[in-house]
């Protein structure tokens, strides 16, 4: 009876190892993965489509296959003749011969045209804003983007926000980055000499101030 008893408290013992070794290992989660952004070459900006995208597809003389479509979280569209087309990460003109030499197969010499009347974007050229702007958000790069163009398309600061001690974090390299930038003295003060270009997936840390 002793050694069974005994038996059982190691049973115990082992579990409650079992459970610690768990807690400890949830709270050390990896970093993030760093994503660069997939435009190479920032003066020579072409928008790419994301997930989330609403695209027109034109296909000249085939309306049954032209039509508007959403591109689902996966990055891909389905049109009524070809299955799971890859098109996150493409300009629409890349997609537009993409389809034709899809749509080949079935139709002879397709023509076709690609709008996108609703942007997203892939995430990694989003620019996303957090903490004390007024409308934090991620918001669909724009071409020449500033600091400042950023900072009105989210309202501008809160009443907490410590501006002149943002941060900006860039991917340069393949490598995170951090910089300082200065939001009071460019909103506030109206110092045009903070102002800063912004690229495709930046993010804007805007801290509250102690008081």
């Amino acid at each position: 009876m002793k050694a069974s008893r005994i038996a059982q408290l190691l049973v115990v013992i082992a579990a409650l190892g079992t459970i610690a070794a768990c807690s400890s290992s949830s709270g050390s989660l990896p970093q993030a993965t760093t994503r660069a952004s997939l435009t190479t070459n920032i003066d020579d900006y072409s928008y790419l489509i994301g997930p989330g995208d609403s695209l027109s597809i034109f296909v000249w003389r085939n309306p049954d296959v032209s039509g508007s479509f959403l591109v689902r979280p996966d990055g891909m569209i389905t049109t009524s003749l070809v299955e799971d087309i890859p098109v996150s990460g493409k300009t629409p003109t890349a997609l537009a011969r993409d389809l034709e030499q899809e749509l080949g197969k079935y139709i002879r010499d397709p023509i076709v045209t690609v709008s996108v009347t609703g942007f997203n974007g892939p995430f990694s050229e989003q620019v996303r804003v957090i903490g004390e702007a007024s409308s934090p958000r991620a918001i669909s790069y724009s071409e020449d983007m500033t600091l400042l163009d950023l900072m009105i398309r989210v309202g501008g600061l809160t009443e907490f926000a410590d501006g002149d001690d943002a941060k900006l974090i860039r991917v340069v390299e393949g490598e995170q980055r951090e910089y300082s930038v200065r939001l009071n003295s460019l909103i506030k003060e109206g110092n045009i000499a903070d102002n800063v270009d912004i690229l495709p997936g930046d993010i804007l840390i805007i801290p509250e101030a102690w008081f």
